[in-house]
């Protein structure tokens, strides 16, 4: 099991190595963008109030709003997808469930999770294929009234962006969303606490954000990744494929001092034994 949960790690980090676009504090690294993403990202709008009067379609088809799934109490974390999404959609939702699974809170107990389509066109039908999917994969039977899949009408959905700062472009000619992938944390009062972004989460961070979230908290942003689902056109080549080139010269040098530190170490013990025999 630890075999394969190393290999499920290194797996996800090379995806990421591949698809990754970093911005730090105060500069935003888009010169290496193609134009069409250059519109696409996240403005992130910590500790606004999200549109809890909107309305949606649950799994079941009943109208919901999204006010009803923040009862005051209880921390969400909501996730912006589209359920047809060929890429990025399955990898952070796949990357989510995966560190609740480690958590000692779960879905339906200590927080809920919202998964909204930001595809007008996608049916209640089909929230609820995914939303059986995830329950069966996160295994806990508190999951099935926690966790909830959304569809709903474009005005519907622009609010919800709008009031998140996700920017999503439409790719006409592959028929695919651009979009980041980021879930966010919010208070129980309907208003955002943290942005996490990636496809893979440590645990710990998703436990100290949904505590502080639960507090009615608002974080800050340290580290910032923004991981774009998005295909070149006409090349037969992915983003991913291409930023392979420019990641490959950090992993070398990623590797070669994990080398040479395991060596080094190695060398020291290896010292240290001499020493203490007599």
């Amino acid at each position: 099991m630890k075999r394969k949960k190393r290999a499920s790690v290194i797996t996800t980090a090379l995806l990421a190595l591949c698809t990754l676009a970093a911005r730090t504090p105060g500069q935003d690294r888009t010169e290496s963008l193609p134009p069409e993403l250059v519109n696409v990202g996240i403005d992130e709008h910590l500790d606004a109030r999200l549109p809890l009067d909107t309305q949606f379609q649950a799994h079941d088809g009943r109208i919901v709003r999204l006010g009803d799934f923040f009862d005051g109490k209880q921390p969400v974390i909501l996730t912006l997808n589209y359920y047809k999404c060929p890429m990025l959609c399955g990898l952070m939702l796949n990357g989510l469930t995966d560190t609740l699974k480690e958590l000692d809170w779960s879905v339906g107990r200590e927080f809920r999770v919202v998964t909204i389509s930001f595809e007008p066109r996608e049916t209640p039908q089909l929230a609820n294929l995914k939303r059986q999917n995830y329950l069966q994969y996160y295994g806990r039977p508190s999951a099935a009234a926690g966790w909830s899949f959304l569809v709903g009408r474009q005005p519907s959905i622009d609010a919800v962006l709008a009031a998140t700062g996700f920017r999503i472009a439409w790719n006409e000619e592959r028929g695919e969303w651009m979009h980041v992938a980021a879930p966010i944390l919010c208070t129980p009062d309907g208003r955002i606490s943290r942005y996490l972004y990636g496809v893979a989460f440590e645990p710990k961070t998703l436990r100290l954000s949904l505590v502080e979230a639960s507090e009615g908290k608002v974080g800050t942003t340290l580290d910032r990744v923004l991981l774009y689902c998005y295909h070149y056109d006409g090349t037969g080549y992915s983003l991913a494929a291409m930023n392979v080139a420019r990641a490959g010269a950090g992993l070398t040098l990623l590797i070669v001092v994990i080398f040479l530190s395991v060596l080094w170490s190695r060398e020291r013990r290896r010292r240290k034994g001499a020493v203490a025999t007599p």
